[in-house]
């Protein structure tokens, strides 16, 4: 008998949560409230295209695309110990998280495929040699395999705009959406001041 469980979806309170970054800092999403920001999931740390969708976030972010009230939080299935094994180096400017248990990709419905995987490596497969060619390579896998991504745009309030599940392991929301809904909040501000 199988549970089905119901996706997060777009109108919904985001689900809270406290989780310890690279450094070792305790993260409380609840900090976020006032602002715009996007939170990922990714599969385990040494997963190459999540190191790729990470390293071309910060490209991103250090381009400023973003503006400068927009926030990212990254969430990989994975220990804190693992996870500084190999996310250190990127040295983001953004929390990355260990949800070691994965009670957070639990919370947020992050779903797992089996095909999913097979599908990630079969159609983006110049993706996977690009991840690995820049050094993201998975030597060492500890996290579950078969996690899909999961991206949550979400506004000043705590409510999601958008909630996007992955087809395959390397399936994210386009980034020139992440950029869009970063830049309505620039927007609302202008408005609020011709007012």
């Amino acid at each position: 008998m199988s549970i089905y469980v119901m996706r997060i979806v777009t109108g919904q309170q985001a689900p809270d949560f406290n989780l310890t970054d690279i450094s070792n800092i305790e993260f409380k999403l609840e900090r976020l409230k006032g602002k715009r920001y996007l939170l990922t999931f990714y599969r385990f740390a040494s997963c190459p295209f999540c190191n790729l969708r990470l390293h071309n976030i910060i490209k991103e972010v250090e381009k400023g695309s973003y503006g400068d009230d927009f926030e990212v939080v990254a969430v990989f299935d994975s220990s804190l110990e693992n996870l500084q094994k190999f996310a250190t180096k990127h040295q983001s400017p953004f929390p990355i998280l260990a949800d070691e248990d994965n009670s957070i990709h639990r919370l947020y419905q992050v779903e797992h495929s089996i095909s999913g995987v097979f599908k990630g490596m079969l159609f983006r497969f110049p993706g996977l040699m690009l991840s690995m060619f820049k050094g993201y390579i998975p030597w060492r896998i500890k996290g579950d395999m078969t996690a899909m991504p999961a991206d949550f745009l979400i506004d000043e309030k705590g409510i999601v705009q958008t909630a996007y599940y992955g087809d395959d392991e390397g399936d994210h929301i386009p980034l020139h959406e992440v950029k869009q809904f970063a830049q309505k909040r620039g927007e609302l501000d202008a408005d609020l001041l011709e007012v």
